[in-house]
Formats: C-alpha cells, structure tokens, sequence
C-alpha cells in the first residue's frame, strides 16, 4: 500500500447513500440517534468512525438531554454529486413531551444542509429560511463531533496553534446565558410548569440545561488540522464563513465529545455556514482482514467457525491455517492445499481433517469466508490464522465453560447491581447500603425523563409525597440508571429460576445477609447464589405490590441530576425517609406489563420452593390475581390472521398465553389447562412468537389434539429460523437497528431453547452454539471483543455501568455489543458513555447470556 494523498473525488454511491473516496466514506442524515452520537454528517476513515453529528444545534457542546431537529426530507443527487436535506426546529413531538423530553428554545425555523463531494473533500453548505433571533447570537452554530477515545494525546493544528487533545476536560470555562431562559411556546399552557419539573434540581447543575458554562475553546481559527501526524486518520476543515472553535464536551457532560464549531453569523440566511472538509486519502489502502472466534473457545463436540471479514474490494486470497500453541510456541496444525486444509500426523496421528474455506459472500459493508474446523476435538491452545492475521488464542477442551464465563454473572455482576445493600469485595467497596429510603409516591401527572409518567391518579391509597413502605430491600440498579422497572427486576427472577430449574445451577461464592443489607462477594455463605438473587428480586416486587396493592411502574431519581449519578450509588440520598430527596415510585395501568409479570412470578415462584416458601406462595397469589383482572377476549380466526402479530390486541393474548403457561407448570390448576387448550388457534397463527411458550406445556398439557396441531405448524417454523439464519455469516438472525442485537440475540437463544428442547427433530442447537460464539467475539467488525466483560482473552472492559466514569467494567455484565452506523457499518467503540454499545442491563442481558451458555454446556455434554 501506498500512503500517497489520493486526488480522487469524493462521489456519492446511490445504492450505498454516501460518499466514497477509496478507504474513505461521508455519510449524510443517514443516521437518526443523534442523542447517541449518530446523526447527521459523519466520517469513517479507514475502517474508523472519527466524526458524527454535523449539523445546527443551539449550544455549542450539546448533550443528551439538548435539542435536536427533526428531519423532513433528504434528497440524493447523483448528477449534482450532492446530498440535501431539510430540517427543522422544533420538534414538537418531542418539546416537553415523550420518553425523552427536550426543551425547544424559541425557535420555529427550517433550514437544509448540502453536502457536495468535490475534489479532495466534501463541501457542507447551511442554508436557513431565516436569520437567527438576536438572542441566540453566538449560541446558534454547525456542529462537528469527534469520537474522543483515540484522539486522547494526539495532536491537532488550528491556523498557526498546536494542541494535544487532553484525556480529561480541562478549564478555563465560559459562562453565557443559557436557552432556558427563552423557552418555545410549543406544547400549551401548562408547559412552563413542565419546564420547571424536568430543570428543578439541588445544585447549581442540571444537565437539561447544562449551556450555561461551558469549557472555553482550546482554539480559534479558519483552518484547524486533526491528527496531522496519521494519514490514516487525518483531516482538515476550512470555513469559508465564521470561525471555527475548537470545544470540548466533556466540560458540562461527562459522556461529551471534542466539538469543532462555526457560530451562525448575525443576518445570514443562504450560505450561512460553508465548510470545506478534506479528509486524507491513503491510496490503494483496503480494511486489515478480521479473524473473529469466540473469545473463550469450544467445547471439543461442539460446532466450530472462524469468521474471517475482508474488505469487499479485496480481490486478494491468502492462505488460512491453525496453529496450536505448546510449550515450544506455536506449531501448525493444519497446511493449506487448495481449498482443503489435511490435519497433520504430528497432532491427530491416526486421522486426517479438511478445513473447509467457505466464501460466504457479502453482508453490511464486508465480504466474508467461513472457515469450519469442527472436525478438530483435541484438547489444547489453539490460534486461526489468515495470512498475517490473527484470531484470539481459544481453548478447545471439556471444561472451557466450566469456570468463568457464566460464573462471574454470578459472582460479580447480580451482586454489584443489588439495590438496598452494601456491597464488598475483601478490599474493595463496590457501594454502600442505598436507597434505604424508598420511596415516596410521585407527583400526579408528572413526566420524567427515563419514560416514567404518573397520570392523574396513584391508583393506590397514598397520596403524591407519602412515604410507601415495603419499597426499602430487594431488586438491583438497572445499568446505569439505578432504577428498578418492574419488568426488569421481575423477569430477571424468572430468567434465573429457568436457569436453576433447566440446568440445576447449584453455586455459592457469595455471602447475602437481607437483615444486615450487606453483600460480600466471594465469601460463601453456604446458600445458593442463584436462590438468593431471585429471592432478592422478589423482595422487591412483591413487596412492591403488597404495599401499593399493585405492581409499581417503577422506582426512580425524581431529577436529572441524580438520574445521571456516576460512582456509589450510595450517595444519591440521604437515607432519610420523607426528605426531599428520596426516590419516586411509580404507577401505571398497563394490563400487557401485568400479564408479563404474572407469567414471570410463577416461574419464580417454583424456584423458591423449600428456599423461601413466604415468597413463593405469595409469588403464586399475585400472579393469579394478575391473570384473574387482566383479561383479554381473543379475536376470531378471520381477524387473528390478518392482525399484526406485534399489535397491541395479540401482544396482550402472547402475555396471557406465557402467564397461563407458567401457571399450570406452577399450580397444575386445570383453569389455565384448558385456557392453554383453548388458544390452539392463536397459537398455530403466531407459533414464530409463542411458539416457544407452547414448546414448555406441550407434553405436560397430554392433550393428543394440542399436540397435533402444533405438529402441523413445526415444519414451517423450522423453515423459516433456518432461513433467517442463513441470512448472515454467523448462523443466527442479526440486524441491529440502532442498538447492539447482543441482547436480543441472547433472548432469541434462550426462547429457541425450549423449542430444541421440546422438538429437537426439528430444531437443532446450533443456533444456540452460534449465538453464544457470536456474544463471546464472533461478530462484526474489527473489535472482536466478548460482549461478557471480563471473560474471554479479550473483552468489553470499558462499559455502560455504574463504574463507568472510570473508563471500567462489572466481570460478568453484558454489553448491548456492536451496534449500526447506517447504513452498513458495524461499530463497537471502546468509550464508556455510548449506552447503545456498551451498557448493561437487567431483565435479560447478562441472565440471558448466562442461560444460553448453561444450555449450550448442558446440549454438548449430553
């Protein structure tokens, strides 16, 4: 390759929908998440993502509570070599309202941004329908955000200054008015009370406002350099128009970016900003091939695929081949012969092995080889190799997931998030005894940021400031937030308890004492780890409900400020009942939550058997209460088949349907017999939703006409997974929509389980060995690190937890994984503040990965 400057120009690709410059892309609107950094225009660089969210904003380092347009048209113009597209302020949807509320400034403009590839570079051009109100001068500007992380240390250039991009956001700062003080009149009389609700705080700090001081810029200038000493990664912006400065967004937002940015001139409408932007070329350059494995190895009986991502225009062919690592180093296993790869004597004396070489073919951005070695079952150390690529060195052996890989699930990430304790590890605090003054109702019709909304009623005996009792023990902080949805903490119990009834799981590496609130990881108390998380869980939901007479919506910070609390959770109250600090609780009448819930209770409920019988049998009470007052009448045959199997009617009959299910497998009580019995309709007409419900009674229902009927769907939903799988180089369904799939791959997996289990003449496991590959590093992209932080020889240490200030992790959580730069671009940053990669979460996640490996390990070892 050569590191020459590439002439070429920068030409708009209208299948792809951006511009392409040999190893160089601009998108432009192509993304729509620009409160997770990515949006608007936005740059990969040779195989890198380096800049996002090119667009107007109001203040020059915005966060994620800050305003952001809504997009009305977007216009690709091959002749032109241009991308237009239309947008305006405000978004009213979204003013005051919705599951993220943002506060508009006063406002109502339209405006377009033009991006034209021209020679070297692209040229942004802003137009505006009208000049910027005076008392938005200077706060009104074009934005360019820079991924932070690999720019710590490295230089940048602005006109005739240098600088080195800090790791940390230093001062001085620059006080300036800030937009709250000039609210749009969007959303109706009462929107000043709603303003003050969302911004009302403790400390001189709210990050809804969060413009009023920020970091003074490190520069100003007309021309500014990023990266001048890598042509891999350097770029150059010159403005034809105002200045550019040069911000840094961590100064009033701990998960900000570096900011380059141009204020709106005073009277400028057409042409109001114009920048030039050049980013360096290296010519002949093609993306380094990727060799992805699963970070922990293989079982030697089970399914083994090595990945290898090649850059599509890599016509290039290299020799593939496996290594063992011994004590002499590595020695070759395998040697390349064509298309077959022959086992040499020196490993497996008395066989022989082809390593077959698939060209898979094109998926996202990449073109891929599969490369299936399967055959090989000898213990050891081993490494794929393409050409002068690596994978990660895996095991193949017996116990390869007999020791940290679901274990620390257990041993650390459930304990750390366990809400109401004290948690320690021998030397450490990981946090202390908190919230210990749940929680106060919250205030009628109140909007919270985080999607919790009270109506106009508590639906409970207490009134809006009363203390409620019963919410001070049980339940873990989900993620970040350190709130407990009642979904999260309920089907967390049931995911464990399938994972205790499934497999047996039978560990104790952890002292719980509820009396005491304190938790000391790896000081076994001669209890059942698993019993005793699920035990905590229930703490709180069902004294949730015995106290409110309900399930609660959720328990929460009341502000901003303390939702986004980095550190020990501890600290975010006072531990003082009925202070004006305590968390809210809230409430809801959502009869699909309910039906879920009770479905989630029953399968608990028979984990805690002979463990806790108080909480079982109130387990068992409330979900038959649930299931009792939440009815729903299903629709006739005709309508069944023409509804939507997401529509809210039918995701109402799916809740019902798993709440009778776990019912009869609980109670054996023949009321949710015959309701199962008597949904073979709906079930044969959603089997790709339910199926796996249906999969858990079948045999247990001894019904010869159920069973049937299930029959005669099995063949067509075989089918279609199968045909899902094949739509990707790695076995299962992927397509990730913003997010990370890891999740839902992992959910996926722990339903298809039931449908293997109860039906393996249909279904075979390997999506469930694929799935776990696929979570534990084979997947997209060039970082092939496990999603389970801390397991593997390489995973997600930098994450979306509560430690995440610290640029750490939690061993065991389980990141959201590689998420989609639109349209075909796989990313997963090592940066702590992108929840859409790496957070963690409860109600799936980590319990989910858990359960798919205990599955695979119990499937292989059969």
């Amino acid at each position: 390759m050569h590191q020459n400057e590439s002439v070429n120009r920068f030409q708009l690709d209208e299948k792809k929908g951006y511009f392409i410059c040999q190893g160089v892309n601009v998108m432009a609107f192509d993304d729509i998440y620009p409160v997770g950094h990515q949006a608007g225009v936005g740059i990969i660089m040779h195989g890198n993502r380096v800049a996002t969210n090119g667009d107007l904003r109001f203040e020059q380092t915005p966060g994620q509570w800050q305003p952001v347009p809504k997009q009305l048209d977007r216009k690709l113009d091959i002749e032109d070599n241009s991308i237009t597209t239309l947008l305006q302020y405000p978004d009213e949807a979204q003013h005051l309202k919705g599951f993220n509320p943002l506060i508009y400034p006063d406002v109502t403009m339209t405006y377009s941004v033009r991006v034209t590839g021209v020679e070297k570079g692209i040229k942004v051009t802003l137009d505006l329908d009208r000049e910027i109100p005076e008392q938005f001068l200077g706060k009104a500007c074009f934005n360019l955000e820079l991924v932070p992380g690999p720019l710590f240390g490295k230089p940048w250039i602005m006109d005739d200054k240098q600088g080195i991009f800090p790791r940390q956001a230093n001062g001085p700062t620059l006080s300036q008015k800030a937009n709250i003080h000039a609210v749009g009149h969007f959303a109706g009389v009462e929107e000043r009370a709603v303003v003050e609700e969302l911004t009302a705080e403790e400390g001189v700090y709210s990050p809804m406002i969060a413009d009023d001081i920020i970091a003074a810029p490190y520069a100003v200038g007309r021309k500014f350099t990023i990266r001048p000493e890598d042509p891999y990664n350097r770029i150059t912006i010159e403005s034809n128009t105002s200045d550019l400065r040069l911000y840094d967004g961590r100064m009033n937002h701990n998960n900000g970016w570096f900011v380059i940015s141009s204020e709106i001139p005073a009277g400028a409408t057409k042409g109001a900003i114009e920048w030039i932007i050049r980013p360096n070329v290296v010519e002949d350059w093609l993306y380094t091939p990727v060799v992805q494995v699963s970070q922990v190895g293989y079982l030697p009986n089970q399914p083994k695929w090595a990945v290898i991502e090649l850059d599509r225009r890599d016509d290039r062919r290299q020799s593939v081949s496996l290594v063992e690592i011994t004590e002499d180093g590595a020695v070759p296993v395998a040697t390349q012969s064509g298309e077959e790869l022959l086992l040499q004597d020196s490993v497996q004396p008395d066989r022989s092995m082809k390593l077959e070489v698939q060209e898979w073919g094109d998926f996202l951005r990449y073109r891929y080889l599969r490369v299936d070695f399967t055959q090989l079952q000898k213990e050891g150390l081993y490494q794929v190799k393409y050409g002068d690529q690596r994978s990660a060195i895996f095991r193949i052996a017996e116990d390869v997931l007999d020791r940290g890989v679901w274990q620390p699930v257990l041993e650390y990430f459930l304990p750390v998030q366990m809400c109401h304790m004290r948690v320690q590890e021998k030397y450490r605090v990981w946090h202390g005894h908190c919230h210990a003054d749940d929680a106060q109702m919250a205030p009628l019709n109140r909007i919270h940021v985080d999607g919790y909304e009270q109506g106009p009623k508590t639906m409970t005996h207490y009134k809006p400031g009363d203390v409620v009792p019963g919410l001070d023990k049980g339940g873990w902080h989900d993620a970040g937030d350190h709130d407990l949805r009642v979904e999260s903490q309920a089907g967390e119990c049931y995911i464990l308890a399938m994972a205790y009834e499934c497999f047996g799981v039978d560990y104790d590496a952890t002292t719980i004492d509820q009396n005491a609130h304190l938790v000391e990881i790896h000081q076994p108390d001669g209890k059942n780890d698993i019993l005793q998380q699920i035990e905590h869980g229930m703490l709180s939901v069902l004294g949730g409900y015995q106290a409110l007479g309900r399930l609660y919506r959720g328990i929460i910070a009341r502000s901003v400020r303390k939702y986004v609390l980095l550190g020990d959770m501890s600290q975010m109250t006072k531990g003082i009942k009925g202070d004006n600090d305590d968390r809210w609780v809230f409430t809801e009448d959502n009869p699909l939550r309910e039906l879920q819930t009770a479905g989630w209770l029953a399968g608990a409920a028979r984990a805690l058997r002979g463990f806790n019988d108080t909480l079982s049998k109130m387990a068992v009470e409330v979900a038959k209460e649930l299931f009792a007052h939440t009815g729903t009448d299903l629709a006739t045959k005709e309508e069944m088949k023409e509804a939507e199997p997401t529509d809210e009617h039918n995701m109402l009959c799916s809740a019902k349907l798993f709440a009778a299910a776990e019912l009869w497998i609980t109670t054996g009580e023949e009321e949710y017999r015959n309701y199962l019995i008597n949904q073979i309709d709906f079930i044969c007409n959603h089997f790709d939703h339910v199926g796996w419900v249906a999969a858990r009674v079948d045999k247990l229902l001894q019904s010869p006409a159920f069973s049937a009927r299930i029959q005669q769907v099995l063949p067509a939903a075989k089918a279609k997974i199968e045909e899902l799988c094949q739509e990707t180089p790695y076995g299962i369904p992927y397509k990730p929509y913003i997010w990370g799939a890891g999740w839902n791959i992992q959910a996926l997996a722990f339903q298809y389980y039931f449908l293997q289990d109860a039906y393996p003449e249909y279904f075979k496991p390997d999506l469930i060995y694929h799935a776990m590959d696929f979570v534990l590093g084979c997947h997209p992209g060039s970082n092939t690190a496990s999603f389970a932080s801390g397991v593997g020889a390489r995973s997600a240490t930098v994450a979306y937890g509560m430690n995440r200030a610290d640029w750490s992790y939690i061993p065991g959580g389980v990141i959201s994984g590689t998420a989609l730069i639109r349209p075909d671009f796989p990313e997963l940053l090592e940066f702590p503040y992108l929840w859409q990669q790496t957070e963690y979460v409860l109600g799936g996640g980590s319990s989910n990965y858990m359960f798919m490996v205990l599955a695979a390990q119990q499937l292989l070892k059969k």
